[in-house]
């Protein structure tokens, strides 16, 4: 319902209910584009779907903090939510040692096994692209957080969520995706169209 407030969705959803004041039509609509393919899908395809996009968004979040406030913003005052700055540049790379190690203990053929086909962790390279993706973006997120002193806690929530994503599976990342593309067509097609946020920026430039 807010998104339609904000002009990403068609005005229909926002609407309440006459008697009820809810937003039927937008609970009617869920419950369908939900309720039917759950139908011809198991409950663990359908939990993981779900994961994978409630993962999703916390990332967005971490990634909003550290765009908007990369050092923390203790500058709304004790009475505004602020996330405590801690220099990602003392204890990042400590972490990451830690982690390695108790990998390495738990799992011996790593890393070795996951290119070479022996070790616990080794199924193949196609199933195992979502943690080559983690495993890529983990290092240019901890160069760039250890370089310019990114605050510890939005890189960590944005690198421990991206890591549970990355062992949901390649079908649940392609479903994802399809998903994903699907909002994006949405959102250029309409939402970017009708946001009334991106019309006030505009208004404020003229």
């Amino acid at each position: 319902m807010s998104m339609s407030r904000d002009g990403l969705l068609p005005p229909r959803f926002s609407k309440l209910h006459k008697k009820y004041k809810t937003p039927a039509f937008a609970t009617i609509i869920t419950g369908f584009l939900v309720a039917i393919p759950a139908l011809f899908m198991n409950l663990t395809e359908v939990t993981d779907l779900t994961s994978i996009g409630t993962l999703f968004a916390f990332i967005l979040v971490s990634g909003g903090v550290l765009i908007l406030h990369p050092r923390g913003n203790k500058d709304v005052g004790k009475r505004g939510f602020y996330v405590p700055y801690v220099n990602s540049r003392w204890f990042l790379l400590p972490i990451w040692t830690v982690i390695l190690i108790m990998v390495w203990y738990a799992n011996p053929g790593f890393p070795g096994g996951i290119f070479d086909g022996s070790g616990h962790m080794a199924k193949g390279f196609h199933s195992q692209l979502p943690f080559f993706v983690f495993a890529v973006v983990s290092v240019l997120t901890t160069v760039i957080a250890v370089i310019r002193q990114w605050s510890l806690i939005p890189v960590l929530g944005l690198l421990t969520n991206l890591y549970l994503m990355s062992e949901l599976g390649i079908t649940n990342w392609m479903r994802f995706l399809v998903w994903l593309v699907i909002g994006l067509i949405l959102y250029f097609g309409y939402g970017m169209k009708h946001s009334r946020l991106s019309a006030e920026a505009l208004d404020a430039r003229q």
